[in-house]
Formats: structure tokens, C-alpha cells, sequence
């Protein structure tokens, strides 16, 4: 059975608080399709993460939004379900849930 969005959010949020990171939830009005959230390590590194289950789709507008994060050189990552949330916690330095 596959998670919800909301599951998958909370798994990474819990994750990135235990590392002691923070974990915002990102709305920017009038810029539909940024990613779900800004995530700020105890290092100081800045990550735009979307999150998905595993069947998730990016939409148009989310990719849009993710080229543009790109093409100025920001670190975005794009997780379908838990186990890339458990791979993305692992590599961000600490452990997985």
C-alpha cells in the first residue's frame, strides 16, 4: 500500500527536525508549483524539495518551477515516496527513519 503526500511530508519533516534542521513548508502566492518545502541543514545547505508518492506526477508547472530553481543553481530534489525520503535523510548526513 503507498503512502499518502501527507505521510511522505511528515516522514521527511520528522527527518530533517531530528537531524536538526529546519523544515518550512514553502507557499509562494502567484507562483503556483514551487515545491512542497524548504529544508535548511545544521550545515547551513538549503534544499527545494517536492515530494510525491511513488505514482506521483510532477505537473507542468512544477517542472517549470523546478528548471528555474536549477538553472540558478539551487539544490532541488524530487522524492517519490518513503524510501527516497529515507535515502535523501541518509545522504543529507544522518539516519533514515
Amino acid at each position: 500500500m503507498s503512502m499518502t503526500e501527507k505521510t511522505v511530508e511528515r516522514r521527511l519533516t520528522d527527518g530533517v527536525r531530528r537531524q536538526g534542521g529546519l523544515c518550512y513548508k514553502f507557499v509562494s502566492p502567484g507562483n503556483d508549483g514551487v515545491p512542497d518545502r524548504i529544508i535548511v541543514t545544521p550545515a547551513g545547505e538549503v534544499w527545494f524539495v517536492e515530494l510525491k508518492t511513488t505514482v506521483g506526477r510532477l505537473s507542468a508547472r512544477q517542472k517549470l518551477q523546478i528548471s528555474r530553481l536549477q538553472a540558478n543553481h539551487a539544490n532541488v530534489a524530487v522524492l517519490y515516496g518513503a524510501e527516497d525520503v529515507d535515502r535523501f535523510l541518509k545522504a543529507l548526513g544522518g539516519d533514515a527513519v
